[in-house]
């Protein structure tokens, strides 16, 4: 590409003296106020990684609170981002280099332990001769603090800098930072400049224009501050590669499934999902209907349902609260529908920007009465892509609600991954309109699945009257104890036949040792890291990592007595198992004590971020090691009996 902006940029001599080091993998942040524009740069930087060959994994660092105030610490805005030689399924540990635009947000960054004694601060020095002298002291403070703690700080003039740019700095600083990374970690400044171009597509040529010279000042700015580079070495893939977070993968997945029409309220954090479906749905012969309210965005899914092709619904925890009633409509009048929710912290409002798995319990049990369904949790971003498809499958074979248990992780995380090719089968048969079969009732269960035929409007011959209140085969309205015992019956034998078609998980590692993790959802990536580094360690540790959980995955009581013990992790809440009261475990946990009556270990926490693998081998070694102190004893009380 001939782009004029381009030509800027040179080599200096200090450049051409240094020589990029070679490193496997680095986790960046870029961190600054809200509204600053650190999550675009990161997803910018992420995706020219990614596009360059390298595997990524990327984590939005966003505040509660819509506008918090500047320089605060709860405040902090920004992304991390993990790129490396190898594909990258977590957002890893400790951040190697981070960008930030004042020094107050780092702090809310080390309250959640984002950084080591090896972390170098590349830190706008702006705010050393700010006009306001408490800003001045308490920015030398922090200065003289994060030295102190051993982080390595460079102090830059990036705001000098950006006004020979702009007026205001403050709305281009991030795509100069986006310039400074470039240059560290050698990614191409063309690709960067075509991602602008394309980012900023709708916002016109001046404003695309600007942000490139933003980009290309960085760079040359870089050349001239940063005494270090690093060079990445390319993943070995043969594959055609998408890059995309996990809200974005759901939208694909959506129109991939053929499924028309989706209804939801705005929710944090699953709205995106339905910003991108607005931009694009309508190509594939689809629409979003935004609702007034949650309620109202499940009826009209229902309603679309109903008539005859399933349509899919998406929210977050407070919006599944609201849907439960609807939800148990549909399973009560086995009308099929897809329930998307992007869980985040509760109870309430609670954290509404972080991640959490707190709705597992939610999702199978929240509507009153026996209402069983089916969930089902993908555990990557390309798997948010895949169930959904197979969720429109699902729900349509079993006339049944199919509820998708994400999480805030996997709906802003971006990753790369094979590129789908569309399959006809993925995409539903079109409406059958032929005449209904003769005395067919609309709920002719069968007797060993609990599947019935279903009957659309329009189909002549197949009227029947919907309704919620217990009902016979025929849909009338019955309170007598058979009637009520036999739909009971035959809505939860559907559930044991879709469990009668499902294959065992694969173990990760050894299929017997000393201790076996399970897992669900988002953490399959650091878990799976974990494992890996402490069987390195010499522990007896394997993984396995559920996607089935109602109906639960099936071999699971043939796994789990090859491995002394079992161990759940999580995000979600858990007692202490040694606390002073009778502690409640985790939900996971509590879940396959009950399917399947044994002693199973639990560990979680709720710190509103994504777990990391170094957490978790410490876990690891904790539990093996008090398995090992355990045995000693026993061996030693054995030795004194004799």
């Amino acid at each position: 590409m001939n782009d004029p902006v381009m030509s800027k940029v040179t080599t200096s001599k200090h450049s051409e003296l240094s020589k990029p080091k070679t490193i496997n993998e680095h986790v960046v942040e870029i961190v600054c106020d809200s509204g600053e524009g650190a999550q675009k740069a990161g997803t910018l930087f992420g995706t020219v990684s990614a596009k360059m060959g390298n595997g990524i994994w990327t984590v939005e660092i966003i505040p509660a609170e819509i506008k918090p105030p500047s320089r605060s610490r709860e405040g902090a805005s920004g992304n991390r981002i993990r790129v490396g030689s190898s594909p990258m399924t977590n957002a890893g540990d400790k951040a190697n280099l981070v960008v930030a635009l004042n020094e107050q947000v780092l702090y809310g960054r080390i309250a959640q332990d984002a950084y080591s004694e090896e972390t170098t601060i590349l830190l706008e020095n702006v705010w050393a001769s700010d006009p306001t002298s408490s800003v001045r002291e308490a920015y030398a403070s922090a200065v003289e603090d994060f030295t102190a703690r051993g982080y390595k700080v460079i102090e830059l003039p990036l705001h000098e800098a950006c006004c020979e740019l702009m007026s205001d700095p403050r709305l281009g600083k991030n795509i100069f930072v986006l310039g400074i990374l470039c240059w560290i970690y050698q990614r191409d400044v063309e690709m960067a400049n075509c991602e602008i171009a394309n980012i900023f597509a709708r916002k016109g040529e001046d404003v695309i224009t600007t942000n490139q010279k933003l980009l290309v000042a960085g760079v040359e700015f870089a050349k001239q501050h940063i005494p270090f580079t690093y060079e990445i070495p390319k993943m070995k893939v043969e594959d055609d590669l998408i890059v995309t977070n996990g809200n974005v993968a759901i939208g694909l997945g959506v129109m991939a499934s053929g499924m028309d029409m989706v209804a939801m309220y705005p929710i944090t954090p699953a709205t995106s999902a339905s910003h991108y479906l607005a931009s694009v749905f309508d190509k594939a012969g689809g629409f979003v209907h935004q609702a007034e309210d949650e309620i109202a965005a499940v009826g009209f899914a229902i309603g679309a349902s109903y008539a005859g092709k399933t349509a899919c619904t998406i929210t977050s925890g407070p919006g599944m609260a609201l849907k439960m009633e609807f939800i148990g409509l549909a399973v009560m009048a086995e009308v099929p529908l897809v329930v998307v929710n992007v869980q985040r912290g509760g109870p309430s409002t609670g954290l509404p920007t972080k991640v959490e798995q707190g709705d597992l319990l939610s999702a199978l049990y929240g509507s009153p009465g026996d209402a069983p369904k089916i969930v089902v949790a993908p555990a990557t971003i390309e798997e948010c892509f895949s169930i959904i498809i197979t969720a429109r499958q699902l729900a349509e074979a079993f006339r049944s609600p199919v509820i998708v248990l994400t999480d805030a992780n996997l709906a802003t995380g971006q990753a790369p991954f094979k590129r789908p090719v569309p399959k006809q089968e993925w995409i539903a048969p079109p409406i059958d309109q032929t005449d209904w079969h003769g005395e067919t009732f609309p709920y002719a269960w069968n007797e060993e699945t609990g599947i019935s035929p279903r009957p659309v409007p329009g189909q002549k011959g197949g009227e029947y009257v919907l309704t919620g209140l217990a009902h016979t085969a025929e849909s009338r309205v019955a309170y007598n104890p058979q009637a009520n015992q036999t739909g009971c019956d035959m809505r939860s034998r559907k559930l044991a036949a879709l469990e009668c078609t499902l294959t065992p998980p694969k173990v990760h590692g050894d299929d017997s040792g000393d201790l076996l993790v399970v897992g669900w959802g988002s953490t399959i990536g650091a878990i799976e890291e974990a494992v890996d580094r402490a069987r390195a360690e010499g522990f007896s540790v394997s993984s396995l990592h559920l996607r089935y959980l109602s109906p639960m995955e099936v071999g699971l009581e043939k796994i789990f007595p090859n491995f002394n013990k079992v161990m759940t992790i999580e995000i979600n809440y858990s007692d202490q198992p040694d606390a002073a009261l009778h502690p409640r475990p985790s939900q996971l946990a509590l879940l396959l004590r009950a399917h399947l009556m044994r002693e199973i270990d639990y560990w979680s926490i709720v710190p509103g971020q994504p777990l990391g693998p170094a957490q978790i081998v410490e876990v690891i070694r904790e539990r093996c090691s008090r398995k090992k102190t355990t045995r000693k004893t026993k061996a030693a009380l054995a030795a004194i009996v004799q």
